[in-house]
């Protein structure tokens, strides 16, 4: 059991909520407490400190797993983009409708509040690690404890910075309302995040005993992110990009090649030797995922346990089965039916795969690619369903998207059935000798994978002009995938077509789409929404130009003594 990252507060909810024990009924009731609690006394020890940045590990879990499947967070991962969009039975919940769309949206109130709690708990972090009764065992301890909580401030304000653009930044603690936050520019924003993580590179390890615990090359790939989106700005300010794009480079650079980290090549993990199955689909099985469990592709990962998820903590769990899961039961009940592996386990649709993710990225000469094998991207599914003429053998696509003679009808069927990846499914699940219901993976999960920090290189380098090293670090990828055809530099076009796409095969249900659309700048997020999203709102509504979300009206309001300035294409709206 991964003991450190249990997710109990009950450590620091001790501290924040216990009173001194009372001597009577009488003095329960005495309005005065004896004792308060503050940031200035609320820790006593180093290792409370730790619990606090452990508070914060457990808030990235939940955000990016979404144990709950919260429809926000669905958003965040990229619910309306190019990638995803919703299946017919829940149209009311699209996220590219955009006569509904707008700054009173609470997907973007929630997203921006959840990255400033998170800020908040690193900073008290931060500034409690320095009070005078606290006493660390080394200089190394406090410098490890204080450097993860900078990077999560930083890692906050760069989600902050790709979405919404130049936010205030808030490095203090804050005892009393404030209503005079000042925003910073989108450049100052991203130049906030790499000054932090600059400061704290060298006090993360290289590696770590413990999966989950942030190590250097987290912060490398961080700081090469971070670079590339700032460069981007740069370019549009007429600034210094070059600079910029060559530092993302840099550090980009410093993982893939730095020697801790490599691409996994050749059969790995708890099933390699399983005939079935190939590299990449074993990176996504249960005891693979870590760095320590032998996968040298792994950066960071969240980390789930099942043990912990039976005992105590009822959220350690993917429930990507059900929320990202097709239902051929509704769009196919003639043919496939049931919730058990043979169709992806128990799946709802709450985010289902454009078209273009399922079936375009893979047309033509993408037919040879292990990241499209069906080990990997089912696509054969064999008919369960006695009455049904496929019964026991493959029901053809054609079937399953066109078995009606109303276009509407198959438009809503094709919603519900698409091919299941991998990463949101199992053969074996975990606990139905229990009671589970084959909605949940309990495997760890990716915050960062080498492929990504391969692809932040290749972006910057083309946007340097370097088309031919673009094309070589895309080819370090399809090499892996044993892909038929490379790629050379006229195939690497100046919209960032080839990037993207190869994102989404690469990082499909990995990435958050909105934010790497968000920070290529010009029209390139709201062009390639219109042209891939599944339902018609989208072009039909999408009527305005943006590249970042807006900011909350709440926010702005509430900030009554400075002007918050809204994002360009969203006011008045």
């Amino acid at each position: 059991m991964k003991k450190w990252l249990i997710y109990s507060l009950t450590g620091i909810m001790g501290i924040l909520l216990s009173t001194t024990s009372c001597q009577s009924d009488k003095d329960f009731l005495k309005e005065t407490p004896p004792t308060f609690y503050t940031v200035d006394n609320a820790f006593s020890t180093a290792a409370q400190i730790d619990q606090a940045v452990v508070a914060i590990y457990s808030q990235l879990r939940d955000l990016w797993a979404n144990p709950d499947g919260e429809e926000w967070i669905l958003a965040l991962k990229g619910n309306g983009t190019d990638m995803y969009d919703v299946a017919s039975i829940r149209r009311g919940s699209s996220f590219n409708n955009y006569g509904n769309i707008n700054p009173d949206n609470t997907v973007f109130y929630n997203v921006y509040s959840t990255w400033y709690q998170l800020i908040a708990k690193a900073n008290l972090a931060i500034y409690s690690a320095d009070l005078p009764n606290i006493t660390w065992s080394t200089d190394q301890e406090k410098a490890y404890v204080v450097g993860q909580a900078r990077f999560f401030r930083a890692f906050a304000y760069l989600n902050l910075g790709e979405l919404f653009g130049g936010v205030p930044i808030v490095t203090d603690i804050t005892t009393e309302p404030k209503y005079d936050f000042k925003r910073t520019s989108r450049v100052e924003t991203y130049q906030f995040v790499i000054d932090e993580l600059k400061a704290i590179e060298n006090d993360l390890p290289e590696t770590t005993a413990e999966g989950g615990r942030l190590v250097r090359g987290a912060v490398q790939h961080m700081l090469a992110r971070a670079y590339l989106a700032q460069g981007i700005q740069l370019a549009v300010d007429g600034g210094d990009a070059q600079s910029a794009f060559n530092q993302s480079i840099s550090y980009a650079s410093k993982v893939i090649d730095g020697g801790t980290f490599s691409l996994m090549t050749n059969r790995f993990g708890a099933r390699a030797q399983e005939s079935q199955g190939n590299v990449y689909w074993d990176l996504f099985q249960e005891n693979n995922v870590n760095y320590q469990d032998g996968n040298k592709e792994c950066i960071w990962a969240l980390q789930i346990d099942y043990a912990a998820y039976k005992a105590e903590d009822g959220k350690s769990k993917l429930p990507y089965s059900r929320v990202y899961g097709p239902v051929f039961r509704d769009g196919s009940s003639g043919h496939l039916t049931g919730t058990g592996p043979d169709v992806g386990g128990r799946g709802i649709a709450q985010l289902i795969p454009t078209m273009y993710t399922r079936d375009v990225i893979y047309e033509d000469k993408w037919s040879n690619d292990m990241r499209n094998s069906d080990i990997v991207f089912k696509r054969q599914f064999i008919g369960n369903v006695s009455s049904s003429p496929y019964y026991g053998k493959p029901v053809p696509w054609e079937v399953l998207y066109n078995s009606s003679s109303d276009a509407a009808t198959n438009q809503a069927n094709r919603s519900l059935c698409y091919p299941v990846s991998c990463k949101i499914a199992t053969d074996k699940y975990t606990g139905v000798e229990d009671g589970e219901n084959m909605s949940n993976l309990f495997r760890d999960d990716y915050f960062i994978r080498l492929s990504e920090t391969i692809l932040l290189r290749a972006e910057a380098k083309q946007r340097l002009g370097n088309k031919s090293g673009a094309a070589d670090d895309i080819n370090l990828l399809r090499n892996r995938a044993h892909c038929t055809y490379l790629v050379t530099a006229a195939d690497v076009d100046d919209q960032f077509n080839l990037i993207l796409d190869e994102r989404a095969r690469e990082l499909v249900y990995e990435e958050n789409r909105w934010n790497t659309l968000l920070r290529m700048s010009g029209t390139i997020a709201i062009d390639r929404i219109k042209e891939y999203a599944y339902w018609p709102e989208a072009k039909a509504t999408l009527t305005f130009n943006y590249n970042l979300w807006p900011i909350p009206n709440t926010i702005i309001d509430t900030n009554k003594d400075q002007i918050l300035e809204q994002n360009p294409g969203w006011e008045n709206r």
